[in-house]
């Protein structure tokens, strides 16, 4: 993302223009725009003129439109963001007052005003136009037939290709034809690897599976690399790591992401920094439970005795329509900061961010126990 222009006042009202470079950039525009908000950008509108005698023509005509936001729908898999919204500036192609969606895409500027601009959505421009965020890692989860090729970046999973294929079982005295179903299936998956991963950003590629077929599909794709001389792969053999994983389906990433060898080789990403912390917080609650606790009450409670050390929150709690509920989130996020915990913002389009949010979104790991929490909570059930 490219900060064109930063105009925030004293009192946190102010505008931002930036221009999105990837498809990862709308992600964080996503987070960034609320409702209520004001966004100007260029948009094609279809305008109708009638002639003296009557007729009417239509034609389209670019213009710049801005409009206060009543609807934002994220498509993830083209990365448009489309805001609905009326039209809140003299324009002579659009009434005031009149509903008009922009399309927010890669390569097209747009300026986003807000009344208010808080800490996390001040730091959620600082972090979308910071380079070195993003992330650099690639994985490929598969069981034989099933394979699905993710990109890991510092703020979402992208699923980027589901390869699903049958292939033969083994029969007594014929295993030709599961031989030549299983090289058709890694021929596959080759592909998609070619076709989706940029060696160029991507520093890791993790291939991960039950039982040995990462081992065998390895094998075959590093066989046809040197058949067919393919320079892309054999420059880049240092950058596979082969690891368990209990399925090919996406959720087993989560189990892939803490693998001990993968976290040392991912040590720089923002997504392998998140999965620790909540691999830890999950620890804490098996071995110290009165360290860890959940939930917006009991971590409210623990701030204000300053106990957070770290906070873990999902980026949906900024999102909520409920003004003073996220004015709340903020604060609290702003408090942890101030009495010198740790704040880990985690992206709900993570595997990792997802498990936040059936945990209500909000956990801490405290400095130190407070057990009393747990007994409110007993006292608080028996009245």
């Amino acid at each position: 993302m490219k900060l064109l222009n930063k105009n925030v006042d004293k009192d946190g009202g102010g505008s931002v223009t930036l221009m999105p470079e990837e498809s990862e950039d709308m992600w964080h525009a996503y987070n960034l725009i609320s409702e209520g908000d004001c966004v100007r950008a260029s948009t094609i509108r279809k305008v109708q003129n009638e002639s003296a005698t009557g007729s009417s023509t239509s034609n389209r005509v670019r213009t710049t439109l801005t409009i206060r936001i009543e609807n934002i729908d994220f498509d993830t898999q083209a990365c448009v963001l489309r805001l609905k919204g009326r039209n809140i500036a003299e324009n002579q192609y659009v009434k005031m007052g009149a509903y008009h969606t922009l399309d927010l895409e890669v390569n097209r500027k747009f300026t986003l005003s807000k009344s208010e601009w808080d800490s996390v959505a001040l730091e959620r421009v600082d972090t979308a136009c910071d380079p070195t965020q993003n992330a650099d890692v690639a994985a490929v989860v598969m069981q034989e037939g099933l394979a699905h090729i993710c990109l890991i970046t510092s703020s979402m999973t992208l699923v980027r290709a589901k390869i699903d294929q049958c292939i033969p079982r083994k029969r007594k005295g014929n295993v030709q034809q599961h031989e030549k179903g299983l090289q058709r299936y890694f021929e596959s998956v080759m592909q998609g690897i070619l076709r989706h991963v940029n060696f160029d950003i991507v520093k890791c590629v993790l291939i991960a599976s039950p039982g040995f077929v990462r081992d065998q599909f390895y094998e075959y794709m590093f066989q046809q690399a040197v058949k067919l001389d393919n320079k892309v792969l054999l420059e880049n053999k240092s950058k596979f790591m082969l690891i368990h994983s209990s399925s090919g389906f996406k959720h087993s990433l989560r189990e892939v992401l803490t693998d001990p060898s993968v976290v040392a080789k991912m040590a720089d990403t923002k997504a392998s920094g998140e999965v620790r912390a909540l691999e830890a917080f999950y620890t804490m609650l098996q071995t110290e439970p009165a360290k860890a606790f959940y939930g917006p009450k009991h971590v409210e409670r623990a701030n204000e005795a300053q106990a957070i050390e770290t906070l873990l929150i999902s980026d949906n709690l900024f999102r909520i329509q409920d003004v003073k509920l996220r004015k709340q989130y903020v604060a609290l996020v702003d408090s942890v900061r101030e009495s010198g915990g740790e704040v880990k913002i985690f992206s709900s389009m993570h595997v990792s961010g997802e498990q936040l949010d059936q945990l209500t979104g909000v956990a801490a790991i405290l400095r130190f126990p407070m057990p009393e929490l747990d007994e409110e909570e007993g006292s608080d059930q028996e009245s």
